[in-house]
């Protein structure tokens, strides 16, 4: 399948490279030359700019930061929408407001473009091993005719309702993981002001109700003080921004990821923004005035 990919960051250079690897042509186009010389090493088509991605293609995915840089691909200032062919689809694969997603889709409408919303879980790790949670929304019919191209980088695609309900999904998501790692940081800093050991604690607890991926992924990252960035606190601002965005336009009470939320602005005032979310864990360092170690 020829695809155009938009958005060669962190997590969408690793995807773009699983669908070369799994036969696809790729069409690329980044500012960064060293991006660009990398894709191009990798298999891809190098284009001399995002309007020339699109125009032979049988889909268009994007993976990018927020929604105003999705509309401003798409709809805005690329005007990607007129120009890919009308018998290409759209997929993205950004995390952006459900209520973006609608709007993007409904003026792909106009064109004749089908629009899937594809979020992700798993991180930088997931996306370079190929084992992405895609949650999607969509006709049915879509999803069923882009699924294996998904599944070139994920281990898990789900659909989860019609466009939109991608993004919602993923916001819940992100809800329940930021919740479940300021919960870890603050049990273990608890725990070893008490005199136990947190290694002791991770593996007693891990095997039992309150163990998930999260503690598996986040525990060591936090006990070896190691928060090198594999999904960036001022990332999951954002994300969690959008939750009370949604949250706010269905009155539905978000205590927890309020506060939450909170303890991450503080940290990216105090510049750990670009740390790995694990570092929920300097706020409880900071207040108790202890360091977490194994």
């Amino acid at each position: 399948m020829k695809i155009a990919f938009i958005g060669l960051g962190v997590m969408g250079k690793p995807m773009a490279k699983n669908l070369l690897k799994a036969g696809h042509q790729l069409f690329v186009y980044a500012r960064k030359a060293a991006v660009l010389e990398e894709m191009k090493a990798a298999g891809a088509a190098v284009c001399a700019s995002a309007s020339d991605t699109v125009r032979d293609v049988d889909l268009v995915i994007t993976m990018l930061p927020n929604s105003p840089n999705v509309k401003s691909v798409m709809l805005e200032d690329d005007r990607l929408a007129e120009k890919m062919p009308r018998t290409a689809a759209y997929i993205d694969c950004s995390s952006i407001n459900p209520a973006a997603s609608r709007e993007i889709a409904a003026r792909l409408a106009e064109y004749g473009i089908d629009m899937l919303d594809a979020p992700v879980s798993g991180g930088e790790p997931k996306a370079v091993d190929g084992t992405l949670a895609f949650m999607v929304g969509g006709k049915e019919e879509v999803f069923n005719r882009f699924r294996p191209v998904l599944e070139a980088m994920g281990s898990s695609v789900v659909r989860c309702g019609e466009v939109g309900a991608g993004n919602v999904t993923k916001l819940c998501n992100q809800t329940i993981v930021a919740v479940n790692i300021a919960a870890l940081a603050e049990a273990l800093q608890m725990g070893q002001m008490f005199g136990a050991e947190p290694q002791k604690i991770f593996d007693a607890v891990k095997g039992g109700l309150a163990g998930s991926t999260v503690m598996n992924a986040k525990a060591p990252m936090m006990m070896d003080q190691d928060f090198r960035p594999g999904f960036r606190i001022d990332l999951h601002i954002k994300d969690l921004n959008n939750v009370v965005e949604a949250a706010r336009a269905v009155d539905a009470p978000i205590p927890l990821t309020q506060s939450v939320l909170e303890m991450m602005k503080v940290l990216h005032h105090d510049g750990d923004g670009g740390c790995d979310h694990s570092a929920l864990l300097r706020y409880y360092q900071k207040l108790s005035g202890e360091t977490l170690h194994r």
